[in-house]
């Protein structure tokens, strides 16, 4: 019997990515079989530093440098990029699952299913990269949607609002155009997983716009104004398009709130 708010923490602690993502992968086999125990007492310790390995060096995002996908380094570095993202994005649904409690229980399964499926994406994009002759961890990355954690940790509506519905959804409207360019430059292998991913992250997006609504009931605030707030106050002059408006629909944002990110300044 896995005690739900340990096991999430215990996996949000390893530092090792290939440990990690097996422990993630326990994790979740088990509370997909109903083999968890549910304490919402359990006390929060305070959000620190998830685990990461030393390497990828973490620099400013101007400090990424940009590789054309002409070269099999150009594409390797996207390809770091991106899983880079995906381990990060593991440990963004672990505390979910861990942070937040006095939720509905289907809160937590659904986060920790969005953390499996982050590592089974990490998987696929690690072993891409070292059939391309690289690793996770030879390119700098920056460490931005991390710091979106902290900066919501105290406050479950903002991390669903800023994290899932903004940050994570960004990933729609740009790999798209990612794929079309890997396809045009010859490698429809990287482009195949990009493929998988999109089509998946459609999903975890739409479980952030869930609870966000969720969050707001329970609040008495009305969804749309509320995350339009939050946007202006947060990303005011930092959207930018195109939006991958079907990918977006699908994943819970309304044609108000598509007005309004466009129209954003």
């Amino acid at each position: 019997m896995v005690a739900i708010f340990e096991g999430t923490a215990a996996c949000l602690a390893i530092t090792c990515p290939e440990e990690k993502c097996r422990a993630v992968t326990d994790l979740y086999s088990a509370v997909d079989l109903g083999n968890f125990d549910f304490d919402p007492h359990t006390p929060v310790t305070s959000i620190g530093v998830a685990g990461h390995p030393e390497r990828p060096v973490l620099v400013e995002p101007s400090k990424v440098r940009r590789r054309r996908l002409g070269s099999e380094e150009g594409r390797a570095a996207l390809v770091h990029a991106i899983t880079h993202i995906e381990f990060n994005a593991i440990n963004l649904a672990l505390d979910a699952a861990y942070r937040f409690r006095d939720m509905p229980r289907q809160f937590y399964l659904d986060w920790i299913s969005v953390a499996a499926d982050e590592a089974r994406h990490f998987q696929l994009l690690s072993t891409r990269l070292q059939s391309m002759g690289f690793s996770y961890g030879e390119f700098p990355a920056h460490n931005g949607l991390w710091e979106m954690a902290q900066k919501t940790a105290d406050d479950c509506m903002k991390r669903m609002a800023l994290v899932p519905r903004v940050l994570e959804a960004r990933g729609l409207d740009v790999t798209p155009g990612m794929i079309e360019r890997l396809m045009t430059a010859g490698d429809d292998e990287t482009a195949r997983i990009l493929e998988v991913i999109l089509e998946e992250e459609v999903r975890h997006v739409e479980i952030g716009s869930h609870w966000f609504r969720i969050c707001c009931d329970q609040r008495g605030l009305a969804p749309e104004s509320t995350f339009l707030g939050l946007l202006q106050e947060n990303f005011s002059g930092s959207l930018r398009g195109p939006f991958n408006i079907p990918a977006r629909m699908k994943a819970g944002f309304t044609q108000r709130e598509m007005d309004a990110i466009s129209a954003l300044k």
